[in-house]
């Protein structure tokens, strides 16, 4: 999983930001908080045996995603339960 660096708070955007927010008059630019979607695209990403040559190929939006495994077995085999 992806996780962003330590802020250091010394660049050109968060000088300009802390300044701006400084003193009164409250929050001085827009705060995002229409985060819409529930779910992620499932993406494969399929390698050629031969040459080595990778390709993504997605599939739909879902949830829950298990590849090539019975529904009754456990998560301990290949290609357990995406999230």
């Amino acid at each position: 999983q992806y996780k962003t660096g330590k802020k250091t708070g010394k660049a050109q955007g968060d000088r300009r930001y802390e300044k701006k927010q400084k003193g009164f008059g409250g929050q001085t630019k827009p705060v995002f908080h229409k985060k819409a979607k529930t779910t992620k695209k499932i993406v494969l990403k399929l390698e050629c045996s031969k040459c080595k040559a990778k390709r993504m190929k997605p599939i739909k939006r879902t949830k829950h995603f298990e590849l090539g495994t019975d529904s009754k077995k456990g998560k301990s085999e290949y290609g357990g339960k995406y999230r």
